[in-house]
């Protein structure tokens, strides 16, 4: 069992006064009478926090097909479902043959303030910033444990509430917010704008460092010092694109600490992705935690294998954990194989043996069997068994940050003229993952080689379909712009430019209804 669920014993207490999440973004999700009960011992506060990562692996508090959310399938409602889909299908990297209201908007970019998927993960990240809330609220004077254990519990909530502010504000931008001070009630939020939303996000992250856990000495799926650093390097290289101030020096300086906090790559590759990745991933910083018996949702690692995966698909249980194959949704666009190469298929990059498939040219989007397999994720153990209830669910978890990712900041912020790196160094970083990736030294680099298009393509070969690209291709200017073109940008065969206001989504128009506070992003009506 992983260990998120080991502790979970009042999930379903601690979810059932929400019951809607448009009608008042500022709510709470206990009953307050009963949550006098559970912080009242050390194993009720524990659990209680269990709750606040629970948010992020459990659509709802019963069980597969429940849900958290209103007027969002329960099967659609997983946090990292959604977020991938707003990550990844506006992209070059992938595409969906599925026909669901709000899918093909994301295929072609023409989203609008009423897309349902984008105010699915809207709310969503609302919610599990209310949960992390009421954590706050009610450990704020506890001494049911001791004062270093309530410092590092009220630490990691707070770095999951940052986390989830990080999302509205690179999505988003614009967002309500709420804290635990916040006044529950009929008070409608106030909105914050981006810059004044980095600024907390980061004063947060900057704040709790001394009280999280040093890194590798916190249970597995928990945060502790190395994930706030990974999460403040990733903002900093963000830096310009949210405030329209450079930070690669700050980039270059918490991506440091990680890397020096005694991470490895893992020697292979592929079993980054398998099943039980939680046993023996030297890489892994923190994860949403996924299991097949425990946690049974639709999003998470079932999900991204399944949707890759053509049901009845040959090979199913032997290739892909999957006994009866999958749902045949989404796959790659055709630059994702070919920045392997040519011939993908010939590459000796071993991250593209992770592809499968001939046909580059997607005429309709509706056919799966038109663009390249990722078949990246598998539901397998690293000895080729499979998990419990693998016919159904995977248990594999999600890397929401990991060390390749550090070294690719580290790399990008020094050429892009961040001091306190060096160029040495970063090339030596990427050597590393491009050792990994080949198996010797083959694929190296020399330093003139290393240059931010590069970066751009390696961060592709190595993060596919990990939730990045829509950022990555924001910060480099080619998501909207005519830059760089891909098939169905832009809901043409060939790809075309669309407007800039579209590198931000929208508020939902049901929230700018219901909050007059609320002023929605430019380009879009309400």
């Amino acid at each position: 069992m992983k260990t998120l669920f080991s502790w979970i014993g009042i999930f379903a207490i601690l979810s059932t006064v929400l019951v809607s999440c448009t009608k008042d973004l500022n709510r709470t999700p206990i009953n307050t009478t009963i949550a006098t009960d559970v912080y009242s011992t050390p194993s009720g506060i524990k659990q209680a926090l269990a709750k606040v990562y629970g948010a992020f692996a459990l659509t709802g508090s019963s069980g597969s097909g429940s849900s958290d959310l209103a007027n969002v399938n329960a099967g659609f409602s997983d946090f990292f479902r959604m977020y991938w889909n707003a990550q990844e299908l506006p992209t070059d990297e992938s595409i969906c043959a599925w026909g669901d209201a709000g899918i093909p908007d994301l295929n072609y970019m023409t989203w609008s303030s009423g897309n349902i998927f984008l105010n699915g993960l809207y709310n969503r990240c609302i919610y599990q910033i209310t949960v992390a809330n009421s954590f706050l609220s009610q450990t704020a004077n506890s001494s049911v444990v001791s004062a270093d254990t309530l410092a590092a519990y009220r630490a990691e909530a707070r770095f999951l509430r940052a986390y989830q502010y990080w999302v509205l504000m690179d999505l988003f931008g614009n967002p309500p917010f709420t804290d635990e001070n916040s006044p529950i009630g009929s008070t409608p939020p106030q909105q914050i704008k981006r810059t004044d939303l980095y600024n907390y996000v980061v004063s947060e992250l900057l704040a709790i460092q001394s009280d999280l856990m040093e890194p590798h000495t916190n249970e597995y799926g928990r945060a502790d010092q190395a994930a706030d650093w990974s999460l403040l390097a990733r903002i900093y290289l963000n830096s310009n694109i949210y405030t329209g101030t450079a930070k690669y020096d700050s980039a270059i300086i918490y991506s440091s600490k990680v890397i020096a906090a005694g991470y490895s790559l893992m020697p292979k590759y592929n079993q980054l992705f398998l099943a039980d990745n939680n046993l023996n991933d030297p890489e892994m910083i923190f994860p949403i935690e996924y299991d097949g018996t425990y946690s049974q949702n639709f999003g998470g690692t079932t999900f991204l294998v399944n949707s890759t995966v053509a049901a009845g698909q040959t090979g199913g249980t032997a290739q892909f954990g999957i006994p009866g194959g999958g749902w045949g949704g989404n796959r790659a666009r055709s630059p994702l194989p070919q920045l392997f190469g040519a011939d993908y298929t010939a590459s000796k990059d071993t991250r593209a043996a992770l592809m499968t498939g001939s046909v580059y040219t997607i005429s309709s989007a509706a056919d799966f069997t038109q663009g390249i397999q990722t078949i990246k994720f598998r539901n397998l153990n690293a000895d080729g068994t499979t998990p419990p209830n693998a016919s159904t669910f995977c248990s594999g978890d999600i890397p929401l940050f990991r060390l390749a990712e550090q070294y690719l900041i580290y790399a990008e912020a020094v050429l892009r003229g961040g001091s306190g790196g060096d160029a040495a160094t970063a090339l030596s970083y990427i050597n590393l993952i491009r050792t990994r990736a080949y198996g010797n030294s083959s694929g190296n680099i020399t330093s003139i080689q290393l240059t931010l298009p590069f970066i751009l393509d390696e961060r592709a070969r190595e993060l596919y379909i990990e939730g990045f690209r829509r950022t990555d291709l924001i910060r480099f200017g080619e998501f909207t712009t005519n830059t760089y073109l891909w098939p169905w940008k832009g809901g043409t065969a060939n790809g075309k430019s669309v407007s800039d206001n579209l590198n931000i989504y929208p508020i939902p128009a049901t929230d700018i209804t219901v909050n007059t506070n609320l002023i929605q992003n430019p380009g879009y009506t309400n």
